[in-house]
């Protein structure tokens, strides 16, 4: 393909940009990965963590306005998602360009978000037993006192961003809109299937075999979906509306 797209990539709660690195070798040259590393993690980590998510949407807005122009989309997993859709409404509703795609993995549909989710999340107990059930930390970072510090702040502080998200009633978006997700995740599927009432055309959602953390576990499957999504928006292919069971 000769034109190329750049995605930015949004990361899950908790977790650093990094986890999107492999893509680079996975993904065709003509897809440029853009991992959007978020204050207080990775790179960043001696900045201070932002717990509000309209600010947080903001500040990505103008922190990524270089990137966020010609061929671009925006990918996010989980919270990034989240992200990724307030991202998308905030261009719109200040006149910016728009991705060619959003693409979301991971998390329920906007309108609707389940509002216990979060709830009584906020001691490193209930954290810690979080991040065993959704499952793709690893080991050694539970193993070591201050891996598991630094990522239960970081944790915490997610958290707090997406139980401040509010759903208002948007206008459906009008890029194509790609839906992933595990048939295995515990967020119920009529959930995940909302993501349609925010797509004003092309729509997908492809489900995977795995839990949360799907996109590693199929990751060969996985990648050659997104692959295939952006190829489809940058040709301006308007005839992708499917789900796939």
């Amino acid at each position: 393909m000769e034109t190329s797209v750049s995605l930015l990539c949004l990361p899950c709660a908790g977790a650093s940009a990094t986890m999107y690195l492999r893509w680079r070798r996975l993904l065709p040259r003509w897809v440029r990965i853009v991992p959007v590393e978020l204050p207080g993690r990775g790179s960043r980590s001696s900045e201070t963590l932002v717990r509000d998510y309209d600010r947080l949407v903001a500040h990505i807005c103008a922190e990524q306005a270089e990137a966020m122009q010609g061929n671009f989309a925006i990918f996010g997993h989980s919270m990034g998602a989240l992200l990724a859709y307030g991202i998308a409404c905030r261009l719109r509703t200040m006149g910016r360009e728009l991705p060619v795609a959003l693409l979301v993995s991971g998390t329920s549909g906007p309108s609707q978000r389940d509002p216990a989710r979060f709830a009584g999340k906020t001691d490193d107990a209930s954290l810690i037993a979080d991040l065993r059930k959704q499952g793709g930390t690893p080991e050694e970072v539970f193993a070591s006192a201050e891996l598991m510090r630094i990522t239960l702040d970081v944790l915490g502080a997610d958290y707090r961003v997406c139980e401040g998200f509010r759903h208002t009633a948007e206008a459906p978006l009008p890029m194509p809109l790609h839906v992933f997700a595990g048939r295995g995740d515990d967020i119920e599927a009529e959930r995940i299937r909302a993501w349609s009432a925010e797509a004003g055309g092309v729509f997908t959602l492809d489900w995977f075999d795995g839990g949360h953390f799907f996109l590693r576990q199929q990751e060969t499957a996985f990648v050659a979906a997104l692959a295939q999504c952006l190829g489809q928006a940058v040709a301006g292919d308007r005839h992708a509306t499917h789900a796939l069971a």
